[in-house]
């Protein structure tokens, strides 16, 4: 057995030592497997030539080690706080398959399984059985003859695609975790208290609507930030609404904002605001990053209103090109909805003047190593998709291009992880990213409900998921500090 290598200092230099080792499985030996890198205290657990392993919630709670809470300018509280790990419990898969899927084969023998259940599908990739079709009883949706609609039918056009990819990819970091311990059986966790989901911040879009009738303060650039200041009350003059907020400390906060604690990452930005109230956003900066996760439209959300969707004709409104940098990186998170990925493709990023790179997918797991959809359902995939575009538009983009060449962005990455159990909370991009842009890029995410460190964040919900009430906390020093 061999160890592998660990992942090189220039791509990800603030890595820890890790507290385990990563080695080849022998009963794999014959089968050749991507270079495997093993990190701990980010992100990213796994990395190898096909894409990562990710842990959001540790790279959530490696901002918030050191969290002060002030209580005048000359006191202040020592916290450590940690996103409650059940928020990213999903110990069984939603939908169980009644055959053997690839993820069962992953779990329970790897590649040889792997490989016969591929061949068996690959025979029969035409065709859907009617035994996979879920049964429907109502009469209202039933169709004649169970047939896939146009959009269903586009899906499995696409996924016939990457189902190779995403097959192949996941199987080294999938079976890698399980030598590493990084799975675990839903046994584990038997009798585990279920966790209530916190409504302090549903009022944030509510808050946002109504700051609609405030007149702007200014459209002057210096006076469009505010600081968080230190001590108790340092927070009470904050205009969230009309501008943007640092925190520009090197340790994260808790501060109380119109009457709820939330949790400021160390060294991050944000807008509280919906697309009428941006302003503040274009004369803040420019990025060198922009990601998108936009609330698309489909007919479950309309169904069970549980957030507002933008038409995809509004998301154009959106002024990236006033964002971006020069040759700006503009990722995009799309459900897989293939009307929505062709119009990103052919319509959004053409209008931001922005050029296609790359698709990457999520691939959605649980914590015991499989999928959550089977992967070949028809209806419900295991995986969502990034398009990666290049901002190439005016003219210092151009004299940038010819001066600088930019880092390739390769296609088809994955990107594997247990999901949230909140809903649109996706997992931060950051570590990822690092080895394609330059260490001191300016990265900012749109339609966000969480703040990330170093980053700017907007959204008529952004503050949502920073609410303590996410999180445990303790305090490291029980006196108070003068």
């Amino acid at each position: 057995m061999c160890c592998f290598n660990f992942l090189s200092t220039q791509s990800f230099s603030k890595i820890q030592s890790p507290s385990w080792h990563l080695s080849i499985n022998e009963k794999h030996s014959s089968v050749p497997l991507p270079v495997i890198g093993l990190c701990c205290n980010m992100s990213v657990v796994l990395k190898n030539t096909k894409g990562w392993l990710l842990d959001q919630c540790s790279y959530i709670n490696k901002s918030f080690q050191q969290c002060l809470s002030f209580i005048s300018p000359q006191q202040k509280r020592n916290l450590r706080c940690r996103f409650k790990r059940k928020y990213f419990e999903i110990l069984k898969p939603h939908i169980l398959s009644k055959s053997l899927t690839n993820s069962d084969c992953l779990a329970l023998g790897g590649a040889e399984t792997v490989a016969q259940e591929e061949r068996k599908i690959t025979a029969n990739s035409q065709k859907v059985s009617d035994e996979e079709l879920p049964s429907i009883t109502t009469k209202k949706r039933k169709r004649k003859h169970k047939e896939l609609n146009q959009g269903e039918s586009d899906l499995q056009v696409y996924h016939e695609k990457v189902r190779k990819v995403i097959l192949e990819g996941s199987r080294a970091l999938l079976d890698e975790g399980f030598t590493c311990g990084y799975f675990y059986s839903d046994k584990a966790n038997e009798g585990s208290e279920s966790v209530s989901r916190p409504s302090a911040g549903s009022r944030l879009a509510d808050l946002c609507e109504m700051a609609k009738e405030l007149p702007f303060a200014t459209e002057n650039e210096e006076t469009s930030v505010q600081t968080v200041g230190e001590g108790a009350n340092s927070t009470e003059h904050l205009d969230l609404f009309t501008r943007v907020t640092e925190n520009n400390m090197d340790c994260s906060r808790l501060v109380t904002l119109m009457g709820e604690q939330y949790l400021l990452p160390p060294q991050c930005s944000f807008l509280l605001s919906d697309m009428s109230k941006m302003q503040p956003l274009l004369n803040y900066q420019k990025y060198d990053v922009i990601v998108l996760d936009p609330p698309w439209e489909n007919k479950s959300v309309k169904r069970s209103n549980r957030y507002s969707f933008l038409p995809a004709s509004q998301l154009k409104r959106i002024p990236v090109p006033g964002l971006s940098a020069p040759g700006c990186l503009v990722i995009t998170w799309v459900t897989n909805r293939q009307k929505h990925l062709r119009f990103i493709r052919e319509e959004l990023y053409p209008h931001w003047t922005v050029e296609v790179l790359a698709e990457w997918l999520w691939v959605k797991i649980t914590n015991s190593g499989e999928y959550v959809f089977p992967l070949d359902s028809p209806h419900k995939k295991p995986y969502e998709i990034l398009v990666l575009g290049r901002y190439s538009g005016g003219k210092e983009s151009s004299l940038r291009s010819s001066e600088k060449q930019e880092i390739p962005v390769p296609d088809q990455k994955l990107i594997v992880s247990v999901p949230s159990t909140l809903h649109s909370h996706k997992p931060s991009l950051a570590d990822v990213l690092k080895e394609y842009v330059d260490p001191a890029a300016k990265c900012l995410e749109l339609f966000a409900r969480n703040l990330q460190p170093g980053w700017t964040s907007w959204g008529n919900e952004v503050l949502k998921f920073q609410h303590l009430s996410y999180f445990n906390v303790e305090e490291t020093d029980p006196d108070i500090l003068t």
